[in-house]
């Protein structure tokens, strides 16, 4: 039975997640599997995985045949190296513990790149929030500076509205007492 490792689809549409199997080849894509040896999740930054590295050198071992997405998944985690470090010790090139500091090394490193990638995407995504708000600052700004005159052209011309409107009511007041004026003018004739 050719045995395979691969990725097994879950989650949903858009939303992808993924566990990492080991199956039979002619099986479906999400059909039975034999171990379950992780899962892997592309939605975050910098991409979740967690896997069973000593399950997956164990079937390395046997013979199982990773995919390539499954294959650089495998030798992103280390399991892989772990995988040849153990072909190294069975022919005698190193001992156990050699063996084991060179992946513990290993793993310390990848460990620093990481969390320099998550520090260095924190950092920029501050970054990008501070200047957001300087933008944001200087439109207000902006705004606040360009209603000013408007604002005072506002009051200008309610000032003026309001003296035209005194002397439409000055001009009219005269015009009613020359109205009322006139026709009593007539009764006195």
């Amino acid at each position: 039975m050719p045995v395979k490792i691969r990725l097994q689809r879950h989650g949903k549409k858009g939303k992808p997640y993924y566990w990492i199997v080991a199956a039979d080849a002619r099986s479906k894509r999400d059909g039975k599997y034999l171990e379950k040896l992780g899962a892997y999740n592309p939605n975050t930054n910098p991409a979740s995985i967690d896997l069973d590295v000593d399950g997956a050198v164990k079937w390395l071992q046997n013979g199982a045949q990773p995919t390539d997405t499954a294959k650089a998944i495998l030798s992103y985690k280390g399991a892989l190296l772990k995988n040849h470090l153990a072909g190294g010790v069975r022919k005698g090139a190193l001992t156990e513990e050699q063996a084991e500091a060179k992946f513990n090394a290993w793993l310390e490193e990848k460990e620093g790149k990481i969390t320099s990638k998550s520090e260095d995407l924190a950092k920029a995504k501050e970054e990008a929030k501070a200047k957001a708000l300087e933008a944001e600052k200087a439109a207000n700004e902006a705004r606040i500076a360009a209603a000013a005159p408007v604002e005072e052209e506002v009051a200008e011309e309610t000032e003026a509205a309001a003296e035209e409107a005194v002397e439409e009511t000055a001009e009219a007041a005269t015009e009613e007492a020359a109205a009322e004026e006139a026709p009593k003018a007539k009764e006195e004739e």
